[in-house]
């Protein structure tokens, strides 16, 4: 593993943060990363993006994104949660990885052309901003190093279900190669990769799910095999 384990030091909030009323992360002390694929998963609202950008901050990540060597800003918003936590790095830890906010790759697209400028077209053809946002998000992984740290946040958010399956068959093999993923989703197809942990985010804390404990798959498989009843439930 790059990142081995994080650890929360409590002491380091304000009593009165609103992280503090976060269920799924406030009795959080400290968090193994067992596999080479590590999913959190629950609703909107339940912590996970909170955690996964404190995690990425704490690692030395832009808080906007892009890789460990961005640096800018156009809105300071992230939390105080990334001063609380310790990283512990494995021993192969790599300096190398990306940190993905769906919100914010458009801005990280514009300084990824800054950088290009001089080195000549290292994304496609055209440059990231000529791409559609699928496009230009599948060639920027396409860059990737196969042994770095990639912390990402609801990747799919741009990505039709065919380039979803690019991108399942790149982590997929990556992952193989010794690269590290911590990914925040809500995809079906992304939570099948093999031998992945996924933790849940809920009320009642943080616990490792299957994959058909998921919402993700449970609804979409309702969906599926019984649209007509869910549609008409939805519509009446």
């Amino acid at each position: 593993m790059h990142i081995d384990y994080i650890s929360i030091d409590w002491s380091k909030i304000q009593d009165d943060s609103y992280l503090t009323r976060i269920p799924s992360i406030c009795l959080l002390q400290k968090l193994r990363f067992r596999k080479p694929v590590t999913f959190f998963v629950g609703e909107n609202g339940s912590g996970k993006s909170t955690l996964l950008e404190a995690i990425a901050i704490a690692y030395g990540f832009n808080p906007e994104g892009g890789t460990l060597n961005y640096r800018f800003s156009t809105h300071d918003d992230y939390s105080e949660l990334c001063n609380a936590i310790t990283i512990g790095r494995g021993i192969h830890a790599s300096n190398y990885g990306f940190f993905l906010r769906a919100e914010s790759f458009y801005n990280v697209s514009t300084k990824a052309i800054e950088y290009e400028e001089g080195w000549g077209p290292m994304y496609g053809d055209k440059t990231l901003h000529e791409q559609s946002h699928g496009e230009s998000f599948l060639n920027f992984i396409k860059t990737f190093d196969f042994e770095g740290i990639f912390l990402m946040d609801e990747p799919e958010a741009a990505l039709s279900p065919n380039r979803q399956l690019e991108l399942f068959s790149r982590i997929a093999k990556m992952a193989k190669d010794g690269a590290q993923y911590i990914i925040v989703t809500h995809s079906p197809i992304l939570l099948a990769i093999p031998d992945a942990d996924i933790i849940g985010f809920d009320d009642s804390g943080m616990h490792y799910l299957e994959y058909e404990q998921t919402d993700s798959y449970k609804i979409t498989e309702a969906f599926i095999n019984r649209r007509d009843v869910m549609v008409n439930s939805l519509v009446e």
